[in-house]
């Protein structure tokens, strides 16, 4: 891929690195520095000036700064390069924050997602393109640039396809609100597989922070189980499926969110005997969660080659329908 019209930028080097090793091109420099007071500032190292930019920084807190202080970084300096006379911009954003609160659940709630997409547009931002939010539609909607949205479906499939023998596959949903992504994967696996597979779903009911519901809509008997979701966070609901799953009578159970979240708790829930594997992707560094955390059963799919192939036809006028379809 040529670079003479195209710049990258990474504020997170490790996944920025691996996005422009697969696409070809260098990433661009440019300049961080924090000051006493806890204010910031970035700026481009290099003329971006009617160039096609994207710049690359998936939303998750960590010990040095916070999502919110994430999103500001990311917000100011997409606005610098618009400020730099940027041709087209885009923001690459592999985990979004603040996509989960995308309604009102109470009166008086905030509606996030959409003053996030407020913030993007406020600054210039031409198009986001980001990996399997809570809700694609309230994603979409909220914004009025171009938002792209690509999944893991694809990536998960060619994973357990390799573990998957002859006896019968059911996916299962952890909450009646993944049905539509479960159910997305449960076609491409079957298709793969070319044969029946099954579905299921956990009832689940959120208050105050607390998950309960123990029923299981669905028939896991004796079947391998694939427990689909887009996010494990504190693992409660990915194992209270999984421990579902293990009293109806399932055999083995597997587990794959797209971005694993893992807050302080979750290496004490995910030790859990009754995920024998666990699969997230890149999209949240690896870190947060340790493998023998889980008894060696984490496994982590790269998504930097999915981002670097997007990106590529993007640029190029291609087509992300035809990236994502099997």
């Amino acid at each position: 891929m040529s670079n003479s019209d195209v710049i990258l930028f990474s504020l997170e080097p490790e996944f920025g690195r691996g996005v422009a090793a697969a696409l070809g091109v260098p990433l661009a420099a440019h300049e961080e520095r924090d000051f006493e007071d806890g204010e910031h500032k970035m700026r481009p190292l290099e003329n971006v000036r009617g160039r096609d930019v994207y710049v690359i920084c998936t939303l998750y807190g960590d010990a040095r700064h916070s999502v919110s202080d994430k999103l500001v970084r990311l917000l100011f300096f997409l606005g610098a390069l618009r400020d730099a006379s940027a041709g087209r911009l885009t923001a690459v954003v592999p985990y979004l924050c603040y996509a989960r609160k995308d309604r009102k659940t109470k009166a008086r709630d905030p509606v996030a997602t959409r003053y996030v997409a407020g913030l993007f547009e406020s600054v210039g931002t031409d198009r986001v393109l980001t990996l399997d939010v809570h809700n694609p539609a309230a994603y979409e909607n909220a914004f009025r640039i171009h938002a792209e949205h690509l999944d893991a479906r694809k990536l998960f499939a060619d994973y357990f396809i390799s573990l998957i023998e002859a006896g019968e596959v059911v996916v299962v949903s952890p909450d009646p609100g993944g049905i539509k992504r479960a159910e997305a994967f449960r076609q491409i696996l079957e298709k793969r597989l070319a044969r029946s597979v099954g579905r299921a779903f956990m009832e689940k009911r959120r208050s105050e922070g607390v998950v309960s519901g123990e029923v299981l809509v669905g028939e896991v008997a004796g079947k391998t189980a694939i427990i689909i979701d887009d996010i494990v966070n504190s693992g409660m609901t990915l194992v209270r499926a999984a421990a579902a799953c293990r009293k109806l009578g399932a055999g083995r159970i597997y587990a794959a969110a797209s971005h694993g979240l893992f807050s302080a708790n979750a290496g004490a829930v995910l030790a859990d005997a009754a995920v024998d594997r666990l699969v997230v992707t890149n999209s949240v560094p690896g870190v947060r969660l340790q493998s023998d955390a889980v008894g060696g059963r984490l496994e982590v799919l790269d998504v930097a080659p999915l981002f670097a192939e997007a990106i590529r036809r993007l640029h190029g006028g291609g087509s992300l329908v035809e990236l994502l379809e099997d």
